[in-house]
């Protein structure tokens, strides 16, 4: 199994290298798109701008392709969003023509429609297909083995039975198969959410909520407001703690592997399952905590081969690397190790 890490910034790209990442993952939003787009037609589902989350420049795309070049650690570019308008996708495959044209060749599509454009127009391209399509079944990856799909990115709600079956089932052989390993596991299907990640509004998967029976939801509107009054004030606390903390020049390392998504106990599953690709979120993350997570995870999968079963497997898991405690924010176990 391979990792592939996200970038926010082609800074990043050497760094995640040298952790230990088989492939690099980024975001491509040129300023014509902005101009006349903004954010409410993201072409990747990340719509801040306020913070390194993708690279905006064509020059700095060039760059990257240069430092592919030395360190032979591959880049794919992501378009994530789930639709487009119709007068969008000449522009989308022109953007991806010129990404072609310095060597870029790998693209992580989740509209069935652009990939259908791109083959009509003859844009031979590796696609792989985003996880935000949400490949469910067996089923599904027979459709989708009709657009000469060269990777399937599975989405976080699959379960590894749903993903061992879809690799067993699929005729088409020597196919590529990645899954979320690591950070920003999310509550929502991602092609089922229409919320915005943009920097005037929090994000919709991080607001606090009240979970009831649809007959007693009319009652639990004081308990969510509740709840929004907590977040907020803790927000209040977190950003004075962290204004002080750089006064006083005492900032701690609050770094927690796996803090918002884990499946390191499932790794040996996965592996049986037939993933070939393990993905760690981090486009917009700090570069240092991407840069342990990667080294951590690399840590994890030398630990694969001195372990026989799953049991033992977690076992070292625990002890080496989170020191008895599990955050509890596991991707696909049900146990807690």
């Amino acid at each position: 199994m391979k990792i592939t890490a996200g970038l926010g910034c082609i800074d990043d790209y050497k760094v995640l290298v040298k952790a230990g990442a088989d492939e690099v993952f980024c975001g491509y939003v040129p300023y014509e798109w902005n101009k006349k787009y903004g954010t409410l037609f993201p072409l990747n589902r990340r719509e801040v701008l306020y913070y390194n989350v993708q690279i905006n420049t064509f020059e700095d795309m060039k760059i990257l392709r240069r430092m592919v070049d030395v360190y032979k650690v591959p880049v794919s570019i992501t378009f994530n969003y789930l639709y487009y308008l119709e007068e969008q996708y000449e522009m989308i495959a022109k953007i991806i023509k010129d990404l072609m044209n310095i060597g870029f060749y790998e693209f992580i599509i989740a509209d069935i429609a652009l990939i259908l454009y791109l083959k009509e127009n003859n844009i031979k391209c590796s696609i792989y297909l985003s996880g935000e399509c949400a490949e469910l079944n067996r089923l599904s990856i027979d459709f989708f083995n009709k657009l000469n799909i060269s990777r399937y990115i599975f989405h976080r709600k699959n379960s590894i039975e749903d993903m061992k079956s879809c690799i067993n089932n699929n005729e088409m052989k020597n196919l590529e198969y990645e899954a979320f390993i690591l950070n920003e596991r999310c509550h929502y299907t991602g092609a089922f959410c229409n919320s915005l990640h943009c920097d005037e509004m929090i994000h919709l998967c991080k607001m606090p909520y009240h979970l009831s029976k649809v007959s007693e939801y009319a009652n639990n509107f004081e308990e969510v407001d509740r709840r929004l009054e907590l977040y907020y004030k803790e927000l209040d606390n977190k950003y004075n703690e962290e204004i002080y903390m750089e006064n006083e020049d005492e900032m701690e390392d609050s770094y927690i592997f796996g803090k918002t998504g884990c499946a390191l106990c499932s790794l040996k599953e996965l592996e049986k399952a037939g993933i070939t690709h393990l993905k760690v979120v981090g486009r917009g993350n700090s570069i240092e905590n991407m840069e342990r997570d990667v080294r951590n995870l690399k840590k994890a999968m030398d630990m694969l081969d001195d372990t026989e079963d799953s049991e033992s497997y977690e076992k070292v898991v625990k002890d080496k690397l989170l020191h008895g405690k599990c955050n509890g924010e596991c991707y696909y176990s049900t146990r807690r190790i």
